[in-house]
C-alpha cells in the first residue's frame, strides 16, 4: 500500500477508538468557557437543522410518509454536520467521554460537569433559536403550513409513554453516536460529512427522540400554540385542542427527562463502553 493510499484510506476500527477518545478527552478538559460557547453553538446548528426540517415537512401530507421522513432525515443532517466540522459540544455526542472515564483518564465528576455544561449551553443555544422564529413569524409561511408542521411534530412526540421515549432516546442516540464515530474513520470533511448523513436521516425517520433537538422542536411547538392567533387556525384547519399533548410538563417530565436518560444510555455505554472494551480495555 502506497503512503498516499495510507494517508487518504479510511482509519481501521482500532484507529477510530483512539481517535474517539483523544476528541473525547479534548473535549472533558476543555476551560467551562470555551464548553460553554461551543455548547451554545452547537444547540443553534442542531436548532437550525430543526427549522430546515420542519420547513421540508410542511404540506408534505401527500406524499409518501417514508419519503417525507427520509427526505426530513436527510435535510436534518445537517445539524450534527455542523456540530462535528466545527467542532461544537452537543451533549449527545459529549456522551462518548465515558471512553477516556472508563480508561481513568477523566473522573466521574469531571464527565458529569461537562455533561451539564454542555447540555445548558446548548439549552440556551436552542432557546435563542426558538424566540428568533417565533418573534420573525417565520412559521406562518407557506399559509401556516410550516406552524401547523411544528405543532404536528411536537404533538407526536409527546404521545409516547415515559418508558417509551427513554427507549427511543437509547435508539436515537445509538444512531447518532454512531454517526459521529463512523466519521471518525474519514480523514476528510466530505468522508465525515457523508458518513453521517444516513445514521441521522435514520433516527429522524424513524421517530427516536434526541433530547437537544427537542430542546427546539417542543417549545418551538409550545410558543407557536401559546401565540397563534384565531386567523392561523383557522388557515391550517385546527384548534389548540387538537394539539393537547404539547404541554410544558409534558415536554419536561414526559419527553426531556427520560429522553436524556435514554441518549446517555444509547452513547456512553452502547457505542463507548462497547468500543472501549473492544478496541481499548487493556486486558
Amino acid at each position: 500500500m502506497t503512503a498516499n493510499a495510507l494517508e487518504t484510506g479510511a482509519r481501521s476500527p482500532y484507529a477510530m477508538a483512539e481517535l474517539g477518545e483523544q476528541i473525547a478527552l479534548g473535549k472533558a478538559n476543555k476551560a467551562v468557557s470555551k464548553t460553554l460557547l461551543l455548547a451554545i453553538m452547537a444547540g443553534m446548528m442542531i436548532s437550525l437543522a430543526g427549522v430546515f426540517y420542519t420547513t421540508v415537512s410542511a404540506g408534505a401530507g401527500d406524499m409518501p410518509y417514508g419519503m417525507a421522513k427520509l427526505i426530513g432525515g436527510i435535510t436534518f443532517s445537517m445539524g450534527l454536520m455542523a456540530v462535528v466540522l466545527c467542532g461544537g459540544d452537543l451533549f449527545t455526542s459529549s456522551t462518548l467521554i465515558a471512553i477516556p472515564a472508563a480508561s481513568g483518564k477523566v473522573s466521574i465528576p469531571q464527565m458529569l460537569k461537562n455533561w451539564g455544561v454542555v447540555y445548558v449551553g446548548n439549552l440556551i443555544g436552542s432557546l435563542m433559536i426558538v424566540w428568533m422564529i417565533v418573534y420573525t413569524d417565520q412559521w406562518h409561511g407557506g399559509h401556516g403550513e410550516i406552524g401547523h408542521s411544528a405543532l404536528y411534530i411536537a404533538n407526536a412526540k409527546l404521545s409516547h409513554s415515559f418508558g417509551q421515549a427513554l427507549v427511543l432516546g437509547i435508539l436515537c442516540n445509538l444512531m447518532v453516536c454512531m454517526a459521529v464515530w463512523m466519521s471518525y474513520s474519514a480523514r476528510a470533511a466530505s468522508g465525515k460529512m457523508l458518513a453521517m448523513v444516513l445514521p441521522v436521516a435514520m433516527f429522524i425517520a424513524a421517530g427516536f427522540e434526541h433530547s437537544i433537538a427537542n430542546m427546539y422542536l417542543l417549545p418551538v411547538g409550545l410558543a407557536i400554540k401559546s401565540v397563534a392567533a384565531p386567523e392561523f387556525w383557522a388557515e391550517i384547519g385546527k384548534t389548540p385542542e387538537y394539539f393537547s399533548n404539547i404541554t410544558l410538563d409534558n415536554i419536561l417530565w414526559m419527553n426531556l427527562l427520560p429522553v436524556t436518560i435514554g441518549n446517555i444510555i444509547g452513547g456512553s455505554i452502547l457505542i463507548g463502553l462497547f468500543n472501549w472494551g473492544v478496541f481499548l480495555k487493556k486486558h
